[in-house]
């Protein structure tokens, strides 16, 4: 008899740091960490700091997304990456981005490239979207290439916009997204690129781009001990690239877990992150 309430009372309590930890793990956002080095960044990028903000989703984290921007703000970083996804195309209502970006560009310089879900938005409603970001300061690249100078150095940053404004067929996109690199007139500079999808790696490595800056993988969104996580869009079950840094050749991807959800409203064992990489020399 005390041996089955003993199952019973340990099932429970099982049960219920189960839930507190899928609970937590869905309300909170955490920080995680990369430093990228390359002997090819100039010495005045070093301790460079970039966060990522990447498949916001309309996601909101305190009052006016109040604790993301806290956050963000204790970072302190130099440049803020915002990698596609920042609205859903489910729930059209461009408040949330909006309010957002207007206090991120008060931290640091914002640059943005689309997601799948800007383009799956109605026209109108992107091109509203956009008109608002552009009116926030925030630098939009449509397949696009800029200089960033500091102390008289200067590195490339460059940023893809989403294959899905061009073509749905996953089959093509990494090609078109190959295409689109090559016609970019990148220069041998080292080159930070921004660009939703993480399951085009081999297009990036291709083109030798020295920092990739990815999302829209969510995490796997389960994700197991040991085997990670459990299904992305665009690479299925298991997929390779579901979040952290990938490298090949002298390319180092970074893969942020983002922020929001989509389809499916809950993760399990993948607490939406900010992802805060510093350069080094």
């Amino acid at each position: 008899m005390r041996k089955k309430r003993s199952v019973k009372y340990s099932t429970a309590l099982l049960l219920l740091l189960l839930v507190s930890w899928t609970v937590w793990g869905n309300v909170t956002v955490g920080v995680t960490y990369y430093t990228v080095a390359s002997h090819r960044l100039p010495e005045a990028f070093d301790h460079y700091r970039i966060a990522v903000v990447s498949d916001l989703h309309n996601a909101e984290f305190g009052k006016g997304n109040s604790r993301l921007i806290e956050q963000i703000e204790k970072e302190k970083p130099d440049l803020i990456a915002i990698t596609g996804d920042i609205v859903d195309a489910n729930r059209t209502d461009l408040e949330v981005a909006v309010g957002l970006v207007h206090r991120l560009t008060k931290i640091a310089p914002c640059y943005y490239v689309t997601g799948n879900h800007e383009a799956w938005l109605e026209k109108e409603i992107y091109q509203e979207l956009e008109k608002k970001l552009l009116a926030e300061g925030v630098v939009i690249f449509h397949d696009s290439v800029m200089q960033l100078t500091r102390n008289g150095s200067a590195v490339q940053v460059a940023g893809l916009e989403d294959p899905d404004f061009t073509d749905r067929d996953s089959s093509i996109q990494e090609s078109i997204l190959r295409t689109k690199l090559g016609n970019m007139g990148l220069s041998d500079a080292y080159c930070i690129l921004l660009s939703h999808r993480p399951e085009t790696f081999e297009a990036y490595v291709a083109q030798g781009i020295d920092l990739v800056l990815c999302g829209h993988a969510h995490g796997g969104q389960f994700r197991l001990p040991f085997i990670g996580g459990i299904v992305a869009p665009n690479q299925g079950l298991f997929p390779e690239f579901d979040g952290g840094r990938y490298t090949k050749n002298n390319t180092v991807m970074v893969v942020s877990r983002g922020i929001g959800n989509s389809i499916i409203p809950v993760r399990f064992n993948n607490r939406p992150e900010i992802v805060v990489i510093d350069l080094a020399c």
